[in-house]
Formats: structure tokens, C-alpha cells, sequence
């Protein structure tokens, strides 16, 4: 099939997890060990906002193979790290077991955040996944975003991951979306049109104080301050690296497609995309879900082909649609027994399977 595509962009993945007490699953404040220890392993990792989570990062990928071996090793040698420094590394977007608060990462500018912003922050421990995707400039990074907006709803659908919270079932699929809205620079981007007035609105939002710098940018398509792609953070951090798979490639897909087409350019009412941010977080992959997926899949048919990905995305979505994602294995596990320590098993064999 004929397509104006090129090369596919490369792509990078982001991932945060917590870090549990293995007999109780409570967050524990080890970020600084098990970076340390991972080190040792060759792994870097960034110490989060609250210390009892880290973040894994990968390098700059180019296929689907590449993002899931590099993502699973990356797992796989955070938990090893995890475990020697007396905790559990857990893929969950919020913690199942938590106290009242968390304590902050020592840092200058986390200290400056949790002073300004106060439980927000201190209420953290928030899990997410960050897929970068490369494009040609800042101005079609803002335009991608914004032409990104109605979609962002379904790929939170497609990663829920935090429906067991304070040892109870939320009642949502995504309960940690429901939390991160609080901030007040989180959500969907706004429908900006270049550079020059992305800027110009994240200088009115630190005017106004609603953001102390603008890595608390925390839209949930934005472009990256540090390299030259799109970063969509919309995401639960998937319980899987199959799932992270599955989800870099659909954002992949679905930043070539808005690159090629400028109609999505129309607005999107406020009211309505946050009913469907609601609904996603709500349902999840239930309800009306799965044949809204399948049709963003199909609508983004040409892209994924152009980069040898339809079958692939089209298989593995067939899959997590019967099997599940996080949040709906977490809520099976929950449901057998009202057991936490049935839901923190199923979470770590998930994080490294």
C-alpha cells in the first residue's frame, strides 16, 4: 500500500513504578538504594517526586522489538535492584496499600514543589508511563498535540492500571488519572496551534503560579523540553511490558497519522473531551470500550502499516481485550479472596513478566 509516511520516527519509553515493602506492599522511601544498586547494573534510573518510586528510561528505539526487549530488561534489572535493596518493584499506577502520605525525594526543586502544592504532592505516589516519539520541530510537536486530543481518552482506557486503592476497589479503572487532575497544569492539552503560544502559556501559567517551571508541564501530550519529539503521558504505567508495548506503538501510530492530517486540527469541546476522559477512567476496557478501540485502531490502519505494526497492534489489542489489562486482573484478584497480598502478588508478576 502506497503511503506518504517515510521512515517511521523513532520512539523512547518512560516508565514509574513503586517501590514496596515485599510482606505488606506499603510504598517504602528506598529510591536512593535501588538506584544505587541498579547502577551497579548499568542501569540509571531518576528518583521520582516521592521516594518510594522510580523511573526506568529507555534509549532512543526504532521497532516494536527493540522497545520490548529494552523495556522488559529494564524491568527485570530495576526488580532485581529493588529486591536488594529490601523492597518490591511494582508496575501499578497507584499503590493498592498506602499511608496518609508519602515522603519527597530530597532535592531542592522537589522540596520547592511539595512546599508550594502541599497534599497534592504529599499524596503522590502516581505511576505513569511516557512514550516520546520523534517529529520534525517544536511547532509540529505543538500541532500533534493538539490534533492528539480526542484520542488521549482511549490510550488511558487501554493502560488502566489503578483500580485497587487504600485496600478497597475504587469503583474506576484508572482511579490515579482521577488524583493527577488535581495538579493544575494536568490533563489534556490545550488547542494550541505553534511554538510561540505554547510558550506563551506556559509563561502565563508560571506567572499565575500554577507551575513553578515548565517540567510541571504535566499535559497529558506536551513537547519534550529535552529532545525533539512528542511525549504523551497520559498513561497508567501498564502492568506489563506486552501492554507498554502495545501502547508506545499505537501512540507511535497515532503521532504519524496527525502529522499527516491537518483536519484534526478542529476543536474539540472542553465539556465533551472531559466526559470521555471521565468514562475511560471509569470504565476502562469495560463498557462501550472495546469497539471504540477497534476503531482507533482502524483509523490509524495506515500509519501502523507504513510501520510494519497493524497486525501486530491489531492482534495484541484482540488479546488484552480478552485477557485484560491491569486494572481488570487486579480487580479479579481482589475479587477472589478481598485479599491485598492476592492483587501485590498478581501486580509483581505482572511488573517482570
Amino acid at each position: 500500500m502506497q503511503n506518504d509516511f517515510g521512515e517511521p520516527p523513532t520512539i523512547g519509553v518512560e516508565e514509574e513504578f513503586l517501590l514496596a515493602d515485599p510482606d505488606t506492599g506499603a510504598p517504602v522511601a528506598k529510591n536512593a538504594d535501588v538506584a544505587r544498586h541498579a547502577a551497579e547494573q548499568g542501569v540509571d534510573l531518576q528518583m521520582e517526586l516521592t521516594s518510594c518510586q522510580v523511573e526506568t528510561a529507555t534509549g532512543v528505539l526504532h521497532s516494536r522489538d527493540e522497545v520490548l526487549d529494552e523495556v522488559t530488561r529494564l524491568r527485570r534489572t530495576t526488580a532485581a535492584a529493588a529486591e536488594k535493596a529490601g523492597a518490591r518493584l511494582l508496575a501499578v499506577a497507584l499503590p493498592p496499600t498506602v499511608p496518609h502520605e508519602f515522603p519527597i525525594t530530597d532535592k531542592p526543586r522537589y522540596n520547592r514543589i511539595a512546599d508550594e502544592f502541599g497534599m497534592i504532592a504529599h499524596e503522590q505516589g502516581i505511576s505513569g508511563c511516557h512514550v516520546h516519539v520523534e517529529v520534525p520541530d517544536r511547532d509540529a510537536a505543538v500541532r500533534v498535540c493538539t490534533r492528539l486530543r480526542p484520542w488521549l481518552p482511549l490510550l488511558l482506557a487501554l493502560s488502566a492500571n489503578s483500580a485497587i486503592y487504600r485496600n478497597t476497589d475504587t469503583g474506576y479503572a484508572s482511579w490515579r488519572s482521577i488524583l493527577w487532575a488535581r495538579w493544575p497544569s494536568a490533563g489534556p492539552p490545550p488547542h494550541l496551534g505553534s511554538a510561540a503560544e505554547y510558550d506563551a502559556t506556559v509563561g502565563e501559567l508560571q506567572a499565575a503560579g500554577a507551575i513553578l517551571d515548565d517540567g510541571m508541564v504535566y499535559w497529558d501530550a506536551r513537547p519534550s523540553a529535552k529532545f525533539p519529539t512528542v511525549e504523551v503521558r497520559v498513561a497508567d504505567v501498564p502492568a506489563t511490558a506486552a501492554e507498554t508495548v502495545l501502547l508506545a506503538t499505537l501512540i507511535r501510530g497515532a503521532v504519524m497519522t496527525a502529522l499527516q492530517r491537518p483536519e484534526l486540527d478542529s476543536p474539540v469541546a472542553e465539556h465533551v473531551l472531559r466526559a470521555a476522559y471521565w468514562r475511560c477512567a471509569r470504565d476502562g476496557l469495560e463498557g462501550r470500550m472495546p469497539p471504540l478501540l477497534n476503531a482507533f485502531v482502524d483509523e490509524l490502519r495506515p500509519a501502523l502499516e507504513a510501520a510494519g505494526d497493524y497486525e501486530y497492534a491489531a492482534a495484541e489489542l484482540q488479546r488484552v481485550l480478552e485477557d485484560g489489562n491491569g486494572a481488570m486482573r487486579k480487580r479479579r484478584a481482589w475479587r477472589r479472596r478481598g485479599d491485598i497480598g492476592d492483587v501485590l502478588a498478581e501486580a509483581a508478576d505482572a511488573t517482570v513478566r
